[in-house]
């Protein structure tokens, strides 16, 4: 049984400062460690350690201050904590400030052993409200010995094609954190729920505690259900996700009934696509 035991940290940042919600974080992920310690991958939410405030707080020249390389010294500190507490991080995301000077909104996993693992910059920036710049493909990870996982960010999810190419670059599992604080969550829950089962997938969505966002983190499986949901508040979402059971929905079917991930492997090739010039392209393996 491939298994990956996860928790997922409902939480808030210290707006505008950076300092303290790096002590906020580093405590709350020892203190994951030191409490459930079947627990292997810890994510959080979006922009928590560039100390973002609340939407209406925000200032728009936070993002260049707050902004940092990656490599750099603060993916450093994730790295040695990773290593200090043996987990493979995803630590929401960072204002990356790249070599040609432009600013994205970044999500890195972290190995155990404190190696950078996967950088994603996120390809679709929440527009006109976030000005970083986007990103222009999708990344995958493997966690060895368990399954492969796809990075994804907040609005990602309302577009089909992000979840798509992550599950066809391999993706078993997408993580996605998130900083939502406006009433459309409920759009976002319903595109979680989407994703996951019409490319049979589990999706982990970790919003932003109140008041730096409206929560309602959700864990939903392969067959589109939702194993957990939180509430508002700072939560902790504690799960063990078995990854034998994306195979066992593909080969089987969603409910024992529904296919769509094998159909649309087998048949992709012969169908034309207009909006993209092209086919679905077979699935590597």
């Amino acid at each position: 049984m491939r298994t990956l035991a996860i928790a997922a940290l409902q939480t808030t940042p210290v707006p505008y400062d950076l300092e303290a919600t790096w002590e906020r974080y580093a405590d709350r992920v020892r203190a994951v460690r030191a409490t459930f310690a079947h627990v292997r991958l810890v994510v959080v939410p979006e922009l928590l350690l560039a100390a973002e405030a609340p939407l209406l707080q925000a200032r728009s020249d936070w993002m260049h201050e707050a902004a940092v390389t990656v490599p750099g010294p603060l993916t450093d500190r994730i790295c040695a904590l990773a290593r200090e507490t043996e987990l493979w991080l995803v630590p929401g995301t960072l204002y990356e400030r790249a070599a040609d000077g432009r600013i994205h909104n970044t999500a890195i996993a972290v190995s155990p052993e404190g190696e950078i693992a996967a950088v994603y910059r996120k390809v679709f920036p929440w527009q006109p409200y976030e000005t970083t710049a986007p990103g222009g493909e999708f990344v995958v990870f493997d966690l060895p010995g368990i399954g492969r996982a796809g990075l994804a960010i907040c609005y990602d999810g309302s577009f089909p094609e992000t979840a798509r190419q992550l599950a066809w670059l391999g993706a078993e599992i997408i993580i996605q954190p998130t900083l939502t604080t406006t009433r459309d969550r409920e759009m976002e829950l319903v595109c979680a729920r989407a994703n996951a089962w019409t490319n049979q997938v589990y999706v982990v969505n970790v919003n932003g505690a109140d008041p730096a966002a409206v929560g309602a983190s959700a864990i939903v499986d392969p067959e589109g259900i939702v194993r957990q949901q939180a509430g508002g508040g700072e939560e902790v979402l504690v799960d063990v996700l078995d990854l034998d059971a994306v195979t066992r929905v593909r080969t089987h079917g969603s409910a024992g009934l529904n296919r769509p991930w094998e159909q649309l492997a087998r048949y992709g090739s012969t169908i034309h696509l207009p909006a993209y010039g092209a086919t679905f392209q077979p699935v590597p393996r």
